[in-house]
């Protein structure tokens, strides 16, 4: 993108569009009926401790780990099977493609999200997201470390962030102040945590679901201060 928009709206995917507690859901009930309880614990807690590491959740990698510990389990080789052909459209929260869309009459819509090289892509590709934003896919380690390329490949005068981390959205907008607005996805259990509600303030605007995006207009979502 060469010249610069009026407003950019981005878009992250985990809990945001996308029900990601859900996808874990099913991860989990798919490795204790397959595999065992054991094996499906093990993996969970090197899934956490990798993700304390780098700073996204990176289930191939954590397969990676755990496949050293059950080389002689050769069934352990279909789990990522399991993982790259999941049906992730069929998590997208309810309107969320029409949410997407609806801001898209104003505006290029752009995902931002974090996650590993791999994984994150082909989940974005699978949920139909990659194709409803046009290609326009950003996944990083730390987002609100990179807004200088986010400015970079998408400049805007004005950003609205759709984001269901209230640590994110804080980051971004100490940030870039008043050219971007925040919009609070209160979805998932990083957003319904007490402790994460007390300690950041509030974004701009507060969505229960993602589908309310279909109520804001525009003058709404490109509030300044």
């Amino acid at each position: 993108m060469s010249s610069t928009e009026d407003i950019v709206f981005l878009f992250d995917v985990d809990n945001t569009l996308l029900d990601n507690d859900a996808v874990q859901g099913d991860l989990r009930a798919h490795l204790a009926e397959t595999y065992g309880a054991v094996a499906r614990d093990r993996y969970w807690a090197i899934l956490e401790r990798l993700r304390n590491e780098l700073g996204y959740v990176d289930y191939l990698g954590a397969l990676k780990r755990y496949r050293m510990e059950a080389m002689h389990r050769p069934e352990i080789l279909r789990m990522s099977n399991w993982l790259v052909d999941y049906p992730f459209a069929e998590r997208l929260y309810p309107s969320a493609l029409a949410a997407i869309g609806h801001v898209q009459q104003w505006g290029p819509a752009v995902i931002l999200s974090d996650g590993d090289a791999v994984f994150q892509p082909r989940k974005v590709e699978r949920a139909g997201l990659w194709q409803a934003v046009g290609g326009r896919v950003l996944i990083y380690i730390h987002k609100e470390r990179e807004l200088g390329d986010v400015e970079r490949l998408y400049p805007a005068k004005h950003y609205v962030l759709i984001d269901d981390k209230l640590r994110i959205l804080t980051a971004v907008k100490q940030i870039w102040r008043g050219r971007v607005t925040t919009v609070f996805a209160k979805q998932g259990h990083y957003a319904l945590d007490p402790d994460t509600l007390a300690h950041y303030p509030a974004a701009d605007i507060e969505l229960a679901a993602i589908g309310e995006l279909l109520n804001c207009d525009r003058s709404t979502l490109a509030q300044t201060d």
